[in-house]
């Protein structure tokens, strides 16, 4: 009799999380394919795979097979899938794999049934998708099926999704295309505006990462940065300080506060006044910028923390899902009943 292995992926634009019951999170590797485009052999997958991004040779390409929070290319997707299962539950014929996959909350119907086809194909003998906030909030600790109202904004790689969830389920959310990936491209546009300087987006990132701020920092941060220079095509440094990375980060950062100051004019005010108390909460890659919660915290004049293991959080909560799968069919049925009275 083959054993039951249940897994929770987040599968993400920027990195695959995958969470195995009684294990936890087991991987944590790029969303990034490298393949022969002679051969369609895949080469390698992950970490491996996105040390090849803008370095490969004319036949070998190294691609990102979901793009905004949605699978971009199926057959790269589904490979991709079956590699981190592999990976992480050996092989499937051992085990029965039940599946939580996450998606974005403004996704189609068709681009649901694309994750979850997918998923099956990977191995997956039963798969169920979830909506990504409810499962950061899962995965953050809030209790979400209490009657008090929380906020959760899950800022990814490709989408930063909105969310206030009572009861179990989503009373109010939006989902935009402006997350990780576009700060990047936010600072390669910069660069190239105020520098002619043409980086690519690891070293985008990495600025990202080491000197990018949403909120004054009290010491300023200055990085030395390495591209082409657009006026004379050769290499060139210039230094970089961490009030042109603010600078440069402002319109994604704009456009992610408008999003959830207009969650909040829709949500009902009983569960506006518990946010108001209660504060918002701040998961996914997104949160780890620094000041990002002030930012948020001073814009929307209401308390912004961020969660413990903010990029963890999605994993954590579909693996914790998975173990009362039960509870919430049933509070989503309840909804359903609900409202049709």
């Amino acid at each position: 009799m083959a054993l039951t292995s249940e897994v929770g992926i987040d599968l993400g634009t920027a990195n695959v999380l995958v969470y195995v019951k009684g294990k936890g999170v087991v991987l944590d590797e790029p969303s990034v394919v490298a393949l022969n485009r002679d051969t369609e052999e895949i080469l390698a997958v992950g970490a491996e795979a996105r040390q090849m991004l803008g370095r490969t040779p004319s036949n070998i390409v190294a691609v990102r097979p979901l793009k905004d929070g949605v699978i971009s290319d199926y057959d790269i997707t589904e490979r991709m899938l079956k590699y981190f299962i592999r990976k992480t539950c050996g092989s499937s014929k051992f085990f029965k794999l039940k599946i939580m996959v996450c998606v974005p909350s403004g996704v189609t119907e068709v681009e649901k049934r694309a994750v979850q086809e997918a998923a099956e194909e990977a191995g997956g003998k039963e798969v169920f998708l979830m909506e990504e906030p409810v499962a950061a909030a899962i995965g953050a600790g809030l209790d979400i099926y209490q009657p008090d109202g929380c906020m959760v904004i899950d800022i990814g790689g490709g989408t930063t999704d909105v969310a206030v969830i009572s009861l179990g389920g989503i009373v109010a959310s939006a989902s935009v295309k402006m997350a990780g990936d576009k700060f990047d491209d936010a600072i390669i546009r910069y660069m190239r505006k105020h520098h002619k300087l043409y980086i690519g987006e690891r070293t985008a990132e990495a600025m990202k990462i080491s000197i990018g701020t949403a909120y004054p920092r009290d010491e300023i941060l200055t990085q030395e940065c390495r591209g082409r220079d657009l006026v004379t095509g050769l290499p060139k440094s210039v230094e970089i300080t961490s009030v042109e990375m603010m600078e440069a980060l402002e319109d994604p950062l704009e456009v992610i506060c408008a999003t959830a100051h207009r969650v909040l004019e829709v949500t009902p005010p009983e569960l506006a006044a518990d946010i108001s108390c209660s504060g918002i909460v701040l998961t996914g890659g997104g949160a780890l910028l620094y000041g990002i919660d002030k930012r948020i915290s001073e814009q929307m004049g209401i308390p912004v923390r961020i969660a413990d293991q903010p990029k963890a959080c999605v994993a954590l909560g579909t693996g914790k899902a998975l173990l009362s799968l039960d509870k919430m069919q049933s509070s989503s049925q309840s909804r359903r009943k609900k409202a049709y009275v």
